[in-house]
C-alpha cells in the first residue's frame, strides 16, 4: 500500500497532495509529530489525532511481506516485461568495500522497486544488479505497457538522484510486450519464483543491454501499445542475440506534449463516425442554446471504447468554422492525487510552455493568457503558485491559510472561465471524470453552477462507475452512449477495410464478436487486415483491457473460465455439472459475474442461461482454462 492509499483508508484523502508536496514517505511517516502535522496544514485536531493514532498503530504491525502472485497455476497472458540494470556495477565492485557495495545495491533495489510498485508492477526477481519486472501479472491493467514505460522513466530518474556512498548511479531499462506462459512455480523456499516462458523476457533483457546509461529502450510490440503517449528516438533495427531477425527499437525520451490520451493513442486521422447522428444532433442543439447565453452541461457516459472522446471530436470538427473558444481538460489515471491536475495541464498548454522554458519565461506567458481573460491582478500570484512558478515583486502571493488559498485559487479559475466567456462562446470539454481528483471535482461543482448564466457548453465524459452529482438540474442533459447495432457495425468494418473487400462471412464474424463496441470493431478489423488471415484472436491493443476486467473479478475467475470453455453461451445446468461447485456457492458467484456486467443472465437457475457480454471477453477468460483439462473434458462429454 502507498501513502495515498493509506490516507484514503483513513478517510483523509484530502491530505494526499499535502503529504506528497512535503515528500513524506514511509521512512518519514513514523517520525511525524503533532507540530509537524500542524505545520504542513493539518489544522483540525481530530484529523491530527486520527493520523497520530494510525502512525502509532503502524509501529506494532509486521513489515509488509514481499509481493507474491495470487495464483500458482500456469496461464497464457500478454505481459509487458521490464528488465532494469545498474550501470557500471562491475567497476563498483572493484573499488567498493563489499559491505558498502551491498548497501549501494540494496538502495538501488529499493529505489527501483518503489518506482515499479507506484505503477502496480510486479517485481519478479532480483538478479544481482538486475531487476526483472512484470506488468500484466498477477493483476492486469488496461494500460500495462504505459505503466511499464512510466515506471521505467521513474526508475531512471530516481536512481540518478540517489546519494549513497558518494557514488553517482545510473540505470538502464529494456521493455518488451508479448504473449507468454506465466505462473509455474520453480525453485523452493526463498529461491521460489514464477517462471515466464516465451520470447518477451529475453527480448527485454537484450534491449536493456543496448540502452545507453540513463535511458529506456522499448520493442516494437510496446511501442505500438503506447503510441504517441511518449516522445521517442528511433533506433532503427538492431541485431539481438537469440532472435533470428533484426528487431525495431526506440529510445523513450519522455512523456509527449499531446494533452489528449485519445489523440495520443488513436492518432490525428480519425475513422468516420458511424451510428451517432442523433447524439451529434443533440450536442449541436445544446450548443445553439449555450451560444444564446443559456449555459448547458451534457454528461456523456459510456464504457471504454464506446466512443465518448470520438463524439466530442466530431462536435469540435463541426464547430471549426464558428467563432468560439475551445477549452479542453483531461483527467489522468496517474494524477488522481494531484490537486487540480486537469486545470494545471490546460493552463500549461494554453500558455504554450516549453519544457526548457525558464521560470521567468513561463510566468510571462502565463500573465499574457490571464491578461487576455481580463483577470484582476490579484489572481496572477495565485495561479502562478498553482503552476509552481515564482511570483514576481509586482504580484506578491498573499499570506493565506491553506484552506483560504485553495478557495481563492478556485475563484481565480472561475473568473478565468467567465472572462473568456464574455469574449466568445466557450466549448469546454472535461474528459475522463472517473479519474478526477477531489479538488477538481469541487471546482467542477462550482463551474456547473456558474455555467447556467454564461455562453458555455460544458461536456463531461466518464465511465459508468462515476456517479455525477449534477443530474436533475435544468441545464444538465444526460447522454448514455449505447453500442452500435448490427448495420452500423458492418458499415464500420467495411469503412476500416477501405478498398479491401472482406468476405461477407468474415465481416459477420467481426460484427458478432465485437458486440457493437466501436473500438473493438476497429481493432479486430485492423488485426485481421494486418495478419492477412481471418484470425479471431484478441488484438494486442485490447488484450490488457479485457484481462484487467477478469483479474478484478478474481473471486469468480474460475467460474468464468469454465463457462468460457463451454462457449460464448453456457447453461446453468451444464456449468453446475462440470464445475463440481456447491449450488449455493455457484449461484452466488454467478450473481457477482452478472453484477459486474461481464455476463448476461436469461431465466432463473436451474433453467438460467448465461452469455458473455463480449465475445472477446469470453476468449480472454478461456485462455487460462487450458490448465483445467478436467473441466474441458467434462464439457466435451456433455456436448459443449
Amino acid at each position: 500500500m502507498d501513502i495515498a492509499a493509506w490516507l484514503r483508508r483513513l478517510g483523509l484523502e484530502r491530505y494526499v497532495s499535502t503529504f506528497r508536496d512535503n515528500e513524506i514517505d514511509w521512512g518519514v511517516l513514523p517520525k511525524l509529530t503533532s507540530d509537524d502535522l500542524r505545520e504542513i496544514g493539518v489544522v483540525a485536531i481530530g484529523h491530527r489525532r486520527r493520523l497520530l493514532d494510525a502512525i502509532a498503530a503502524l509501529a506494532s504491525e509486521p513489515p509488509p511481506a514481499p509481493d507474491t502472485p495470487v495464483r500458482a497455476d500456469a496461464e497464457r497472458r500478454q505481459l509487458t516485461v521490464m528488465f532494469c540494470d545498474l550501470v557500471g556495477s562491475t567497476e563498483l565492485s572493484a573499488r567498493l568495500d563489499p559491505e558498502d557495495l551491498r548497501e549501494v545495491i540494496s538502495a538501488y533495489h529499493r529505489t527501483a522497486a518503489g518506482a515499479v510498485k507506484s505503477f502496480d508492477g510486479f517485481v519478479a526477481k532480483y538478479m544481482g544488479d538486475g531487476v526483472l519486472v512484470y506488468f500484466g501479472y498477477p493483476q492486469a491493467h488496461e494500460d500495462d505497457a504505459e505503466r511499464a514505460v512510466r515506471a521505467a522513466l521513474g526508475v531512471i530518474d530516481a536512481v540518478g538522484r540517489l546519494d549513497i556512498k558518494s557514488v553517482q548511479l545510473q540505470a538502464r531499462v529494456g521493455i518488451a510486450t508479448g504473449l507468454v506462459v506465466v505462473g509455474d512455480l520453480i525453485g523452493e523456499g526463498s529461491a521460489q519464483e514464477q517462471s515466464v516462458v516465451g520470447e518477451t523476457p529475453n527480448l527485454a533483457a537484450r534491449l536493456q543491454t543496448l540502452a545507453e546509461p540513463g535511458t529506456v529502450v522499448i520493442a516494437a510490440s510496446t511501442r505500438r501499445l503506447v503510441a504517441d503517449l511518449f516522445e521517442y528516438r528511433d533506433l532503427g533495427t538492431v541485431d539481438v542475440k537469440g532472435i533470428a531477425a533484426p528487431v525495431p527499437s526506440w529510445q523513450v525520451l519522455g512523456p509527449s506534449s499531446v494533452a489528449s490520451r485519445f489523440e495520443a493513442l488513436r492518432g490525428a486521422a480519425l475513422s468516420r463516425l458511424i451510428g451517432r447522428d442523433e447524439e451529434v444532433d443533440l450536442l449541436l442543439r445544446r450548443w445553439a442554446r449555450a451560444k444564446a447565453g443559456d449555459g448547458q452541461i451534457v454528461l456523456i457516459s459510456g464504457e471504454p471504447g464506446i466512443g465518448k472522446s470520438r463524439i466530442t471530436a466530431e462536435l469540435e470538427e463541426g464547430l471549426r468554422a464558428e467563432p468560439h473558444l475551445h477549452l479542453r481538460y483531461f483527467c489522468s489515471p496517474y494524477c488522481r492525487d494531484s490537486a487540480l491536475y486537469p486545470f494545471i495541464d490546460q493552463l500549461w498548454h494554453a500558455a504554450e510552455f516549453a519544457r526548457d522554458d525558464p521560470p521567468t519565461t513561463k510566468l510571462r506567458k502565463l500573465e499574457a493568457i490571464l491578461f487576455r481573460a481580463a483577470q484582476p491582478d490579484e489572481d496572477v500570484p495565485l495561479l502562478a503558485d498553482l503552476m509552481s512558478l515564482p511570483v514576481s515583486a509586482r504580484h506578491p502571493l498573499p499570506n493565506l491559510s491553506p484552506q483560504r488559498k485553495k478557495e481563492r485559487t478556485l475563484e481565480a479559475l472561475l473568473r478565468q472561465l467567465e472572462g473568456l466567456a464574455h469574449q466568445q462562446p466557450v466549448l469546454m470539454v472535461f474528459e475522463d471524470a472517473h479519474w478526477v481528483d477531489p479538488t477538481s471535482r469541487e471546482l467542477l461543482d462550482l463551474i456547473v453552477e456558474h455555467v447556467r448564466s454564461l455562453p458555455v457548453l460544458l461536456i463531461v465524459t466518464f465511465r459508468p462507475e462515476f456517479q455525477p452529482p449534477w443530474t436533475g438540474q435544468p441545464q444538465v442533459t444526460m447522454l448514455a452512449l449505447n453500442r452500435l447495432d448490427r448495420r452500423d457495425r458492418t458499415a464500420l468494418v467495411e469503412h476500416i477495410a477501405g478498398g479491401q473487400a472482406l468476405p461477407a462471412e468474415l465481416v459477420a464474424q467481426i460484427a458478432d464478436r465485437t458486440d457493437g463496441v466501436p473500438l473493438f470493431v476497429e481493432e479486430l478489423t485492423k488485426s485481421v487486415l494486418e495478419s492477412g488471415v481471418p484470425a479471431m484472436g484478441i488484438p494486442t491493443t485490447l488484450h490488457d483491457s479485457l484481462m484487467s476486467r477478469l483479474d478484478r473479478l478474481s473471486s469468480v475467475r474460475r467460474v468464468a473460465q469454465i463457462g468460457a470453455a463451454i462457449g460464448r453461451e453456457f447453461p446453468y445446468a451444464l456449468l453446475c455439472t462440470v464445475s463440481n461447485i456447491p449450488e449455493d456457492d455457484l449461484q452466488s458467484t454467478l450473481g457477482r459475474l452478472v453484477d459486474s456486467e461481464l455476463v448476461f443472465q436469461r431465466g432463473i437457475p436451474p433453467d438460467a442461461v448465461y452469455s458473455f457480454k463480449h465475445a472477446l471477453a469470453g476468449r480472454g477468460a478461456r485462455q487460462p482454462v487450458a490448465q483445467h483439462p478436467t473441466a474441458i473434458a467434462r464439457a466435451d462429454r456433455c456436448g459443449a
